[in-house]
């Protein structure tokens, strides 16, 4: 199959990993269905430069955390282009412990990193046609299989939604695949002092370069239609020490 042509929803597609997958997408010729939530400017650059390339974008504003306003994101879209694929890239990453948790900060990452993946995710599919097929990629996290102490609330819905994603791919077969990719380092932070302690522990010793990152969502979109359930580590084999 050919993405040409073809429409992709990305939540938190204007700014970072999600605007590199959306141009990504559009050199491949996927018109792009470009989620944002408060970074406007930067989703309105994104959606010229994928325009530039030739294929059509259009922008959808939405706050996440509100579970309704994510259900309804699918459903909006539809009505500009029929959704062929969605990746869930937008989340929040807090570094928060176990005494700086609230109700407040424990529930805002469970609806963003968790809720909103799957009410977008059930309104897809509830509105396929009956003849439609489609995809789902879930951006997961290294942590969320081999936990630690930091970044609590995070670690907890991405582990979350690691099993969301398994579960949706048992239930929404034969009809759409559902895959996840786990990455490890791969945007270095602003702080140069902190980046040669991030790689320590990576067998790779390198950051994951944005172009593998590309490579891995393009062959779940785009190869076998078997494959689903599965959770890629792109982590350098960070999840293994």
């Amino acid at each position: 199959m050919s993405l040409e042509g073809k429409n992709i929803l990305i939540t938190g597609g204007g700014v970072r990993l999600g605007r590199h997958i959306a141009i990504s997408l559009a050199k491949a010729g996927a018109n792009i269905l470009l989620h944002y939530g408060r970074s406007a400017a930067e989703a309105q650059e994104t959606a010229e430069e994928i325009r530039s390339l030739g294929c059509k974008a259009w922008l959808f504003q939405a706050d996440l955390s509100d579970l309704d306003s994510a259900a309804r994101l699918p459903l909006i879209a539809c009505e500009k282009a029929p959704i062929f694929a969605i990746i869930h890239n937008a989340a929040i990453f807090e570094p928060l412990q176990l005494p700086d948790v609230t109700p407040e900060s424990w529930q805002h990452h469970m609806n963003i990193n968790l809720g909103a993946p799957f009410f977008i995710s059930q309104a897809f599919f509830q509105n396929l046609k009956p003849d439609e097929t489609g995809r789902i990629i879930t951006m997961l996290d290294w942590r969320a299989l081999r936990p630690g102490i930091d970044h609590l609330p995070y670690t907890v819905s991405k582990a979350a939604l690691a099993s969301l994603t398994r579960s949706m791919a048992i239930i929404m077969a034969p009809r759409v695949t559902v895959n996840g990719i786990a990455l490890g380092a791969i945007l270095p932070p602003n702080e140069d002092t902190s980046q040669e302690k991030i790689i320590q522990p990576v067998p790779m010793k390198r950051w994951a370069k944005l172009d593998e990152l590309s490579q891995t969502v393009l062959f779940l979109l785009d190869g076998p239609e078997y494959i689903t359930g599965e959770i890629i580590h792109l982590d350098g084999g960070r999840h293994l020490v």
